[in-house]
């Protein structure tokens, strides 16, 4: 059978095909090639439509209205549904259509991966309404939301979630978040959140890996709002807007971090300050990204990776400006574009 020939499929003798089966070979077959397959018959129907709704990403505005209608009102197709990303960044939504997307998403019982995006305009509202009375169980959460109290109360019911991803802009002071909600929260990313934000996320929870932005005069109590978890963090992610220098940023990460196994940092900020970062502090650290352009007196990144390795022993792979990815190899450090 040609890719998207389905003439035949009603042919096929149902009965000797187990559903999870066809399943399994309709799962490598393309959302548009899977959309006539709904109509071929009863079983093909509802194998296709659990393959077609199980993952709803990269769908276009006109397709996702269509979508969530369907969602809004039929019974079949709400518990395939196990991960939703809503991206309506350059859009401007309706009263109409969020009250539409609220019946939606009280049906998708099954949801683990939920992603809301909005637009500049309508960020600035208070849209945690929307997952009120909301009975999915999360283990993953990403949204451009504002922090404000009924998404708080959203966060208390969701004792499953492992990762949050902020990329709303954050500004407030408190964000009141009850200590016992989130038991389960390992991963924690933010770009425009303040520290005080950070800190009520971070605090009395296993949190192992962290991504936020540091920006001019809170780069400091950020840093400061990471030792608030109850493990030791092993992975960080920062992008600095801060103007101190890239290596004193280092130098801060390793006193609070020492346990880190990986550090990824870019400082969009240019300085000609070539001060050597201290990382002898670090214990752990296995992965360095350092991209801060303008900070090394040297355009060797080979010797300044060998000069790395010295004060961290520890270190396989490091990453610097020019991009080369650098990995010890055979007691040198190597290129790992030349291995073969």
């Amino acid at each position: 059978m040609h890719d998207g020939d389905h003439s035949n499929l009603s042919s096929l003798p149902n009965k000797m095909v187990p559903p999870e089966t066809l399943e399994l070979v309709l799962g490598h077959i393309s959302r548009d090639d899977l959309v006539p397959i709904l109509t071929t018959n009863s079983l093909f129907h509802q194998v296709a439509a659990r393959v077609l709704y199980r993952t709803l990403t990269d769908i276009p505005p006109k397709r996702t209205l269509r979508l969530i209608k369907s969602l809004a009102r039929n019974d079949l197709y709400p518990p395939f549904v196990r991960r939703f990303d809503l991206e309506w960044n350059e859009n401007i939504l309706t009263g109409n259509f969020l009250r539409l997307l609220h019946r939606a998403l009280q049906r998708l019982t099954h949801l683990s991966y939920l992603g809301l995006e909005f637009s500049a305009t309508d960020n600035p509202s208070n849209l945690a309404w929307i997952l009120q009375g909301c009975t999915f169980s999360l283990r993953v959460f990403t949204t451009s939301m504002r922090c404000e109290p009924l998404l708080a109360r959203f966060f208390e019911t969701q004792h499953n979630l492992v990762e949050v991803c902020l990329r709303g802009f954050n500004p407030v002071h408190t964000f009141p978040l009850p200590p016992e909600a989130l038991p389960r929260l390992r991963h924690f990313r933010t770009v425009l959140s303040s520290p005080h934000v950070t800190a009520n996320f971070v605090r009395g929870r296993p949190i192992e890996s962290v991504s936020m932005s540091l920006y001019p005069g809170d780069a400091t109590t950020s840093l400061d709002a990471l030792l608030l978890s109850t493990r030791p963090l092993r992975r960080l992610t920062v992008m600095s807007f801060d103007i101190g220098p890239p290596a004193a940023l280092i130098t801060e990460i390793s006193k609070r971090l020492p346990a880190l196994e990986a550090l990824h940092a870019v400082v969009l900020v240019r300085h000609s300050n070539h001060a050597t970062p201290s990382l002898s502090e670090f214990k752990a650290l296995r992965y360095l990204t350092f991209m801060a352009p303008g900070s090394f007196s040297s355009d060797n990144e080979s010797e300044i990776a060998t000069l790395w390795h010295k004060a961290c022993p520890t270190l396989k792979t490091i990453i610097l400006p020019k991009g080369i990815v650098w990995g010890y190899v055979d007691g040198q450090w190597v290129s790992l574009q030349d291995v073969p």
